[in-house]
């Protein structure tokens, strides 16, 4: 029987879609759920709703809860990880409007740009402690990442632990899809879509009609502009850009591929990623008090239901040696693009077996867009190795690489007023 462990399931919105995931398998059934997280109120939430699921079903699930990362990932088959360092959301707001302070014009401030590096100095360390406790005590498991910055999580798993199996999981480009089929005028289900890059930072690179294996990407140029230039409430202006430009259409909105470009401030939808990290901000919030409201009214089970994301279709494809597609992960690149370093985790489609995760090769990436991508691959080649070295020299020096910084003197206030303002949390020499 499998255990499967949820790093972050104090987070209800995570730990309950997941567990109702689970718990909505055939091929699960009687494994073991184990939910970890340090935050004990959260997680007694989390197990009440959980266990009041399995009771009021009749499941085929045990149910395990610890604050105890040790006990929780004691022989372990599967572990999904989605933690964040508390308190996320103020910690969020230093990572973008500090460097706004000293004129920086990054986007978002989560994966790429200045922010993206401190996000990845705070979150990176945790992820790499729980990660050699996997390979102590249940070196065999596949390890899956929600958490971000994902590319810069993954290289650094990659790095500090060759050894561990592990894969990386977003739902963007599963979220955006329906897009191109409205703008072609047909279902979903009838397109053949190939997709890569990075994390957040990734483009269609082939898209065909399946009835007739026609290739859909002229039309969906010649319409892609127009229909973007009006999709109300989302920043997509960027990706308008950069579809005419380009030639390839991004599939994730400006918020995040705005990320890692120094001229995305004079063309993306400031405005419009402005007023979707508030409203996300708001509604993660108000989402996770009637959450909790719910649990303590002894009402949890209803909320514990599948979510939409694919570490258990993963898992069931590896136990089950389904060989189905997927068609976004973030793996190691190992020549999957071949005019992207080696030693960088890209996002591509994969077959998923019982030998695991085999990434689908995508050959040579679009020239002028691979030439962004390099970017941001020697942006998070610096990154990681600020981590791992707790070196604020190569803190400053990935800073100085990131296109989105502006000069010398930006950088270097920008990183002391970080490291006097998140002290606790960056580890840094």
């Amino acid at each position: 029987m499998q255990k499967i462990v949820l790093i972050g399931a104090g987070s209800l919105q995570f730990g309950l879609g997941s567990a109702g995931s689970i718990m909505n398998s055939e091929v699960l059934k009687g494994s073991t759920i184990c939910l970890h997280d340090i935050d004990a109120k959260s997680l007694e939430l989390a197990a009440k709703a959980c266990q009041d699921a399995i009771d009021e079903r009749d499941l085929d699930f045990a149910l395990e809860s610890t604050t105890d990362r040790e006990e929780a990932l004691k022989d372990a088959t599967f572990i999904i990880n989605s933690i964040e360092v508390a308190p996320r959301f103020e910690l969020w707001d230093q990572d973008l409007h500090i460097p706004h302070w000293y004129g920086n014009r990054q986007v978002f401030g989560e994966n790429g740009g200045p922010g993206g590096l401190f996000h990845s100095l705070r979150v990176i360390p945790p992820i790499l402690d729980i990660c050699e406790d996997i390979m102590k005590l249940c070196p065999e498991a596949l390890f899956i990442n929600f958490s971000n910055p994902m590319s810069r999580i993954c290289l650094a798993v990659k790095r500090k632990f060759p050894k561990l199996k592990f894969v990386g999981l977003c739902h963007e480009l599963g979220h955006f899809m329906i897009h191109y089929a409205r703008i072609l005028d047909t279902d979903l289900s009838n397109l053949e879509i190939i997709a890569g890059g990075l994390n957040h930072f990734g483009v269609v690179l082939e898209i065909k009609y399946r009835d007739t294996g026609e290739d859909a990407y002229p039309k969906l140029r010649e319409k892609g502009p127009n229909y973007l230039e009006k999709l109300d409430n989302q920043d997509v202006d960027l990706n308008k850009y950069i579809l005419e430009t380009y030639g390839y259409i991004p599939y994730t909105t400006d918020s995040h591929f705005g990320e890692y470009i120094q001229w995305a401030w004079d063309v993306a939808d400031i405005s419009g990623i402005k007023e979707f990290r508030d409203t996300y901000m708001t509604v993660i919030g108000y989402e996770g008090k009637k959450i909790r409201r719910l649990i303590k009214r002894g009402k949890g089970a209803r909320l514990v239901k599948p979510d939409e994301e694919r570490a258990i279709p993963i898992i069931e494809g590896i136990l089950t040696d389904s060989n189905h597609i997927e068609l976004a992960v973030n793996i190691p690149n190992e020549g999957i693009i071949t005019n992207l370093p080696e030693d960088i985790v890209v996002e591509c489609p994969a077959k998923i077996s019982n030998s695991g995760i085999e990434g689908i090769k995508l050959g040579e990436y679009p020239k002028g867009l691979a030439g962004l991508l390099r970017n941001q691959a020697s942006v998070q080649d610096l990154c990681v190795e600020a981590v791992l070295k707790k070196s604020k020299k190569i803190a400053l020096q990935a800073l100085l690489a990131d296109p989105v910084v502006n000069s010398h003197k930006q950088a270097e206030n920008i990183l002391e007023e970080m490291l006097k303002q998140q002290s606790e949390h960056l580890q840094l020499e």
